[in-house]
């Protein structure tokens, strides 16, 4: 009869967090170039380009501070899809995560330059640290 009862039984256990809402807790605050960051356009670094530079995303949002004419002072963002790989920008640019750890953000996006955010057309890394 114990067993039948535990056979019978569905488990109530949630099935945890989604790739995005795991991949957003670590997103989510406040980056800057720290020791280790930096913005490189074309394998150049343009660091010394954005003094200063700082990266803050909450649910949908994001800011900047001193982006230059790269990055919006604000904006909005959304998921490409459910594996959480990459987001979409207001400005229609995909930003491809390529790492995303507890204290560092290494992330790629092509710039062509133009818009509200002129900037320099390339391919962009930027690498933040919290």
């Amino acid at each position: 009869m114990f067993v039948a009862l535990v056979i019978g039984c569905k488990s109530d256990d949630p099935a945890g967090p989604t790739a995005q809402e795991e991949a957003f807790e670590l997103l989510a605050g406040d980056w800057t170039f720290g020791t280790n960051g930096g913005i490189m356009l074309d394998n150049q670094d343009v660091s010394q380009n954005y003094p200063g530079f700082a990266l803050s995303f909450t649910d949908g949002t994001y800011a900047t501070t001193n982006g230059g004419d790269l990055f919006r002072a604000t904006g909005t963002w959304t998921w490409v899809n459910q594996n959480a790989g990459s987001i979409t920008l207001d400005t229609g640019e995909e930003v491809i995560i390529l790492e995303l750890g507890p204290g560092s953000f290494k992330f790629s996006f092509t710039h062509t330059g133009g818009g509200v955010a002129a900037g320099t057309s390339g391919n962009y890394v930027v690498s933040v640290e919290k």
